[in-house]
Parts: structure tokens; sequence; C-alpha cells
């Protein structure tokens, strides 16, 4: 039984495999068509019609634009919004503090702030290191510029945003 039944299945995959066999010649016909339709293709390009002959360019005026005058508003930024943080802290290292600064750094290892430190300096920034106590948990802020008011702090936050899109205002208590 097993025999017929393998027999039957091998006739049956023998004459599904050669009856999808395609004839050449089909492929030769398609081809051939195809042919023939790129040649009319290209014969349909390369004729001119009379209109096409007869056609005649004329000139265009081009006349130049003169540029007005404009004038370049004068924007002044408003800095009344910008948050600021009141935090008691200690100098840890650095010059001292003026009543604004600009934070760009907190740490909880005085090491991590040194190297930040460091890395401003290094940009030509008198950056100094205070510490805060928050929660009982001792922070180290790392203070990138320090100033008199709230509107040169927030100026010189503006231009520390790029490198540090965290930073922040300090006032000290």
């Amino acid at each position: 039984m097993k025999k017929l039944l393998f027999l039957g299945s091998a006739l049956v995959v023998a004459l599904a495999m050669t009856s999808c066999k395609s004839s050449e010649s089909a492929y030769k016909k398609a081809y051939e068509k195809a042919q023939a339709a790129q040649a009319n293709q290209m014969n349909a390009q390369q004729v001119v019609t009379p209109t096409q002959q007869t056609q005649q360019t004329t000139p265009v005026q081009v006349t130049p634009v003169t540029p007005q005058q404009q004038s370049t508003p004068q924007v002044t930024a408003d800095y009344s919004n910008v948050s600021v943080r009141t935090e008691a802290v200690t100098l840890v290292n650095g010059s001292g503090l003026k009543a604004f600064s600009v934070v760009v750094g907190s740490f909880g290892l005085q090491s991590n702030a040194q190297t930040l430190q460091q890395t401003l300096a290094q940009k030509g920034y008198a950056a100094q290191i205070v510490s805060a106590v928050v929660n009982g948990n001792t922070f180290y802020r790392v203070v990138a510029t320090t100033h008199d008011t709230k509107v040169q702090a927030a100026q010189s936050r503006a231009t520390l945003l790029g490198s540090y899109p965290d930073a922040w205002l300090l006032y000290q208590k």
C-alpha cells in the first residue's frame, strides 16, 4: 500500500514539473513584440511635425530688480520671565559669587564637578564650584559665570544653552 502511494505521488510530481515548462517560442514572441514596440517609439520621437519647424522664439526682456533698503528691526529680549532658583550655597573652589550665577552642572561627587570646571576653564570661563545641601544630600554645582543682575545672567545663560541645555540661574541667599 505504501509503495503504491509513493509511486502515485512521484507520478503527480513528475507531471506537475513537466506541465509547468514554458516553451521557448513564447519567450521569443514576447521578445520580438517588445523590440517592435521600442522601434516604433524611437521612430515616433524622430518624426518632426511641420508645426515644430515653423515655431519662432521671441526674445525675453529682462529687467534687473533693484533691492530695496530694508531696515533690520531691533529685537530686545525680555528676560523677566526666566526662572531663578534660590539656594544657600557655600563656595568650594573659585573666586567668589555675585548675586546671580549660571549653573551648568550639578553632581553628587566633587571630582565630577572638578572635571567640568576644568573643561569650562579650557573654554575660557572662570568656572567655580559651590556646594548646596538639598533634602539632606550635598550637591556640587558648577557655576560657569556669575553676574550682578538677572538680565546679565540670563543673557549669559542664553549663550551657554547651546552647549549646556540644562543650564539654570542661581540666586545666592
